[in-house]
This record gives structure tokens, sequence and C-alpha cells, in this order.
């Protein structure tokens, strides 16, 4: 078996994956912010880092999962200037903050269930770490990489890039930088535009505050990460993960400020980051009118889809693109997924049926197929090649339950535990009963299934009694609906075309 290799976003390349206690294995991403209701950019990444999850686990490690709560300091624009997108929330809905946070964050909790994205094991949040965000901001100041300016603290970039290198991750230059941020003004306060703010004075209309000793204010967003991270996952751990719009400013400024505090290199082994979703090949975005929220996806109740899809169809169509490479949302490409999802369902529904001979079929290799899935989910995760791989499979199980040849018990036995293990466990995806292999009949539900199982009775029964035109009738009359009949030793079966 090839060992695992990660794409390390950090040195840009891909590398065998070696914890560093194993079989403990630490990992960090970068959770939401609890302003808005989680879009589906949101849920491809969250999905992308519990596939991960889910296979450092299966294939034996512990892993301690670290996934935030923004509920502080993420400033409108991810700038060090303005107003807290909780704070404007709060202000704009004439709430408290924190029922603005507890709102949205039970919003988010719920979502993760419907897609059956696991809870990390830490879940912490950026308020209830305070202490330890100030306790880091003065051991920057007393290594010399901070400074106080009225009450306000910031980084100071060209002093860290003195010692350490700045930039690596994203592969930004400080001349770069410096050429490409606007010039300081009259008004700031930082001695560099390319500085950014650790800690920031509160005004009076600031709704989020806490004591500090540079007076009233709150921490900077990329400070609680950082904080965050380590303090559940010690000074080095293995995995950062986030997606792909992170990696700058965000992620730049947690390394920085890890090595600035703790003065450890390196602090994180391997860096991982999803990538984007377009729509019809277009960028998500609200400006495009093309965004979907995971309620409108399900639900179809949005202009651009022609109905609603379950939500394993949802997640199996994202695991069908690389984490890492953009994938695009279309009415036709989750309708294959759709058809896919159902195939494999309908084979494993097929293989628990089956009853296996003593002697083994010498063509199936389940061993060779077993060890692709691993190759290909060992080769950086990449759960495009291991669905492609269990179909190989599905060949098999529907030869046998069609009688054109049989498989022995062992093989079967075999072939249960490859499919629950990489569907169930590694890919997630969990039985939604008939409305996920139905769902292409309009208004599927348990009296539709009910119906379709008397016609495929009544076809049997015809031909039995020999009347081949009845039963040819009944048929096409399903194939017109997208409905196939797979007829085997054990009975006929329909499925969604």
């Amino acid at each position: 078996m090839q060992p695992l290799q990660i794409q390390n976003s950090l040195t840009r390349k891909k590398e065998i994956f070696k914890a560093l206690n194993s079989p403990h294995v630490g990992m960090y991403v970068c959770g939401p912010t609890v302003y808005s209701n989680v879009h589906l950019g949101n849920v491809r990444t969250f999905l992308s880092f519990d596939i991960i999850y889910r296979y450092l686990e299966f294939i034996g490690y512990q892993v301690r999962y670290v996934r935030n709560i923004t509920d502080v300091g993420h400033l409108v624009g991810d700038a060090d200037e303005g107003e807290d997108k909780i704070g404007k929330m709060a202000r704009l809905q004439k709430l408290e903050p924190m029922e603005i946070v507890q709102k949205y964050t039970n919003d988010f909790h719920d979502v993760m269930r419907v897609f059956n994205i696991l809870p990390p094991s830490i879940e912490p949040t950026a308020t209830g770490h305070i202490i330890e965000q100030i306790s880091a901001i003065e051991k920057i100041l007393d290594n010399g990489y901070g400074y106080e300016v009225n009450g306000n603290v910031y980084f100071s970039v060209r002093k860290f890039s003195e010692d350490y290198s700045y930039g690596e991750l994203s592969g930004r230059k400080i001349d770069e930088l410096m050429s490409n941020s606007r010039a300081l003004d009259g008004q700031s306060e930082k001695r560099d535009p390319i500085d950014f703010a650790l800690w920031k004075k509160a005004d009076e209309t600031h709704l989020m505050r806490w004591p500090s000793p540079w007076g009233v204010g709150f921490p900077g967003w990329h400070l609680e990460c950082s904080v965050m991270s380590t303090k559940y996952l010690g000074d080095r751990f293995d995995i950062h993960g986030g997606g792909m719009d992170l990696k700058f400013p965000h992620h730049e400024c947690e390394i920085a400020q890890n090595v600035a505090a703790n003065k450890t290199e390196n602090p994180i082994t391997y860096w991982i980051h999803g990538n984007m979703l377009t729509v019809n090949g277009r960028k998500m975005a609200k400006s495009e009118g093309n965004g979907f929220t995971p309620d409108e996806l399900i639900t179809g109740n949005h202009k651009l889809l022609e109905r609603g899809y379950t939500p394993m169809t949802v997640r199996f169509f994202m695991m069908m693109g690389h984490y890492a490479s953009t994938l695009d949302f279309s009415n036709d490409a989750l309708i294959a997924a759709e058809k896919g999802l159902s195939k494999l369902t309908n084979a494993i529904e097929a293989l628990e049926r089956l009853e296996g001979t003593p002697e083994t079929n010498p063509s199936v290799d389940v061993s060779a197929l077993s060890q692709r899935c691993y190759d290909a989910m060992n080769d950086d995760f990449n759960t495009p090649i291991l669905i492609a791989t269990l179909f190989e499979g599905v060949k098999w199980i529907n030869s046998a339950a069609d009688g054109r040849f049989n498989l022995g018990t062992e093989q079967i036995t075999d072939l249960k535990t490859l499919y629950s293990g990489f569907m169930k466990d590694v890919l997630g995806l969990e039985s939604e009963g008939s409305e996920s292999s139905n769902r292409g009949v309009e208004g599927s539900d348990d009296i539709a299934s009910n119906l379709l199982d008397l016609l495929v009775e009544l076809r049997s029964d015809a031909k039995e009694n020999k009347d081949y035109a009845g039963a040819d009738r009944i048929r096409n009359t399903l194939s017109d609906m997208g409905i196939s009949i797979q007829d085997g030793k054990e009975g006929s079966s329909w499925s969604h075309e």
C-alpha cells in the first residue's frame, strides 16, 4: 500500500504524511464567522475536512480535530478598521451580539448535521479565549514584534521579517505588499501599512469589548486562530486547513503570530486549502445572483434550480470533485451525481441480498479493488478516483444479482466490508431511504414507491403468464418516467435511470 501523501500548500509539494506524535494527529480548521446563515462554500470546505478527518481515523490515527467559532473580531471587509460583522448584524436586528452568535451557530450546526458532517473534537469560541489572546499579545510585544499606539496593538511585519520569513504560505514578498498597500495617511497609527491589528481600541459604539492592559477593546481577527490552535494542539501540530480565500492574509498572519509569540519555527507541518464553488462557470456570489443556501438546494426554491436534491446527493456531488479543485454547480452535474449515487446505493442493497457459493469467482479480485480504494485516498484524499473505483465493483455486484455469474461467500463478505467502510465511514454517505434512490420521480414518497413496487410485481406476473406485450408495456412506461427495471435471480427491482 502506498503511504498517505498530502499536497502541502506551504511547500507546494505533495509530501508523505508523517504525524508528529503518531498515532495521534492534531488538525485545526478555521470555522465560520457566525453573523449570517451558512452558505454552500462553507459547506464544501467543512465537508472536505470531514472527509480528511474520517479517513485519518479510518486508517488508524487518533485525531484531535479543532474547528473554531469566530464570534468577535472579524471586521467588515476583513480589514483592521470598521465595524465587527457580528456587532453590525446585532445593531441592524436590534439584538444583543450573543443572540446573533447563538442564532447563527445553531444554524451552522443544523446544516452540518443535514449533510452528515461530523462535529469536531473541540469547538472553541473566540470570546471564550480573550484571556489567552491578551497573553499571546503580551508575548509578541515582549519578543519585540508588536507595538502599541493609543490603545491599539499592531504586529510589525517588517520587524518580524528581519528574523523570520513572512509570506512563505501565500508566496507574497514584503516589497510587493508595500507596493500594493495604500500610503499611510495622517489618520493611521500604523508604522507600516502592511502591519495588522492584534488588539483594537473599542469606541463607545462598539458593542463587543473587554478590558486589557491597553484599555477596553477587542482582539484582531487573525489572533484567535493562533491562540486556540496552539492551546489545544500545542506549539507544533500536524494539519491546518481552511478555504483557499483564507491563505492571505488570515493564515499568513497566523503563522507569523505563532512564531512571534512562541518562537517555534514551522509550527504547522501541513497546510491544506479547499477550493471554491462556481455556478455554471461563474463565481458563486450574492452580486451574481447565483448563490445557493443549503435549504434552497434541497427544496429547489431557487431560480437557477430545476428542482431540489437530497442532502446525500449534494454531498456525493461535492466529493466528485477533488477538494483542491474548483467545483462547478449545474443542474446537469447534480442530476448526474444523483444517478451515480442511486447506482451505488442500489448495488449495495443488491449486495445485501446476495447469497454466495462455496467457490470463489477467479475473475473477481476484491483485495485488489480494496487496494485501489486505499491508493486513491492515500493520494491526497482523491475522492473522485475513489468513487470511480467503487463503481468498478458495482459491475460485479450487478452481474451476480442478474445471475450472469456467481460470487463466493467470502467475496460477498469482503465486498460488504469494503463498501460499508468506504461509502459509510469514509465518504459519510448515509441511507436516505426510498427518497434517495428514487428522487427522479416527481413527488416521490412512500405511496409512489409502493405503486412502483406494484407495477414491477404486475410485470413479473405478466411474464409468468406469457403476456410479454403487457410486460413490455409496463417496462416502457416506467422507462419513459426515468425508471429502469433490473431482473435477477431473486426477482425484479426498479431504480432511477
